[in-house]
């Protein structure tokens, strides 16, 4: 081979048996956390995470993710985390780039993320590259499998609490693929058995669907599409109903424009709604929770050289907030209907960054992001005094359909510097700003998936964090 020029050489290996001592297959670099300006970043992929000991023998990405340094779990039975310091509302959790607003199945005590369909989890716990933004504490970014392109593979398993069943094969042999995923619990099935008809009346269970398919167009273009659907039932005796559940949606175009420029473009949908209500009776009622966000997201990776590699690109959410829709049910309700106003936000960000080396030792990773919130009507605005009383004769304003009322926005820097001592030896420092535009209404210390997200407002100002590691 002549490397005279910019060559792609694909190779096809013909498969032969020999018998090997000894194995060993990694992933990175021995010393790629020495040399890497990231600090204050745990990756971990999902044969890791199997290995650690399991409440039930369920494997669970946020389990793993509370035993690091500088995570503390939020309680006994939660999935909510706190990273140094801050709240469980702000960490930012993907699932293939889509918001996951509540990650927890039966009450907390297992995650939404099944280890069969994910690859694998980075935890951003400080020095949070421009790229993201929106909470103040950390970033959780989980990515599923791609899927088998070679072959058809199953895999399963029956568990204390769950099952699961898995496929994933080849569409077109090399070129695309899919996997398909779901777990189910079964505890309620054994509520049948008993004799106490309270019990056989009563449910509590989850179960999520993990999909993805990917196809190669030619060598500069690939597709992705990947989507999640879980929901939790808890049901006593049939006269209490609570569920909850997420769903997203991730549909992404990788495209190569030469061997220094390529870019993501990318577009999300995420849901997350619980119900609660009495089914039957004079009490019968239900009340509905929505929250709802669709962004637009272009994202650019440029090798201007062998020092520089440049990240730049924007995003783009809107936010549907939907607090409360409570609804009788039956001919003789004895409650009237109620609708809290529904709340509607456009939430902006663009950044850059450059990851300059200068010489073999010092590397520095220089960057900043600007993020914009907007409030959009429909939508009544209450005016305070300093004692939080209403102003006589200017009391509320109102806004039409889409008008924007109110706006936040501000320069969110971040800077990581690595400077190597020796190949095995390295001293870091970093600081990111970051602003956070929604807010989350616990009704517990622990949180519950009642929890109510919330924008920023006239009355409501975003919250501002920095972090120097």
């Amino acid at each position: 081979i002549v490397l005279d020029k910019n060559i792609t050489l694909d190779l096809e290996l013909s498969s032969s048996a020999q018998n090997l001592e000894v194995v060993e297959v990694t992933a990175e670099r021995t010393n790629e956390n020495v040399e890497s300006t990231e600090m204050s970043t745990v990756e971990m992929n999902i044969e890791t995470i199997k290995k650690i000991p399991a409440l039930m023998g369920e494997v669970d990405i946020i389990r793993a993710i509370q035993l690091l340094p500088g995570v503390q779990s939020a309680g006994e039975g939660s999935t909510g985390f706190f990273v140094r310091g801050g709240g469980a509302d702000q960490n930012l959790i993907l699932l293939d780039e889509a918001t996951v607003f509540n990650a927890s199945h039966l009450l907390g005590f297992f995650s939404v993320f099944n280890q069969d369909a994910i690859k694998d989890a980075k935890l951003y716990k400080g020095g949070i590259p421009a790229r993201y933004g929106g909470r103040l504490s950390s970033v959780l970014d989980v990515h599923m499998k791609d899927g088998n392109k070679k072959k058809l593979a199953v895999s399963g398993g029956i568990g204390l609490i769950s099952s699961r069943l898995t496929i994933e094969a080849p569409i077109i042999k090399d070129k695309a693929s899919f996997i398909i995923s779901g777990r189910r619990t079964y505890a309620d099935l054994f509520l049948k058995l008993s004799n106490n008809e309270d019990l056989n009346n009563s449910q509590l269970f989850f179960y999520d669907l993990n999909g993805k398919a990917n196809y190669t167009i030619n060598k500069n273009n690939r597709v992705y599409l990947s989507g999640y659907f879980g929901r939790d039932i808890l049901s006593i005796a049939g006269q209490f109903l609570l569920g909850w559940g997420n769903k997203t949606f991730t549909g992404r175009w990788n495209h190569l424009f030469n061997d220094r420029l390529f870019s993501n473009l990318t577009l999300i949908s995420s849901n997350y709604n619980y119900t609660l209500g009495i089914p039957d009776g004079i009490d019968a009622f239900e009340w509905n929770s929505t929250i709802k966000n669709y962004s637009f997201k272009n994202d650019y990776t440029y090798y201007l050289n062998t020092q520089n590699k440049i990240k730049f690109g924007l995003q783009s959410t809107y936010l549907d907030f939907n607090p409360a829709e409570f609804s009788p049910l039956g001919d003789n309700a004895s409650f009237n209907s109620l609708k809290l106003p529904q709340k509607h936000a456009l939430e902006h960000g663009i950044y850059a960054s450059n990851e300059q080396r200068f010489g073999s030792n010092l590397t520095i990773d220089y960057g900043v992001r600007y993020s914009l919130f907007q409030n959009l009507g429909v939508d009544t605005v209450y005016n305070f005094d300093a004692n939080y009383d209403t102003i006589p004769g200017n009391s509320f304003n109102t806004y039409a359909k889409g008008d924007v009322y109110n706006t936040y926005g501000g320069f969110e820097p971040r800077l990581g510097i690595k400077y190597s001592l020796t190949d095995q030896s390295s001293v870091k420092a970093s600081y990111n700003r970051m602003y956070q535009y929604m807010h989350l209404a616990n009704n517990s210390t622990s949180g519950t998936p009642l929890d109510v997200w919330f924008p920023s407002g006239t009355n409501i100002k975003p919250r501002i964090a920095d972090q120097v590691a």
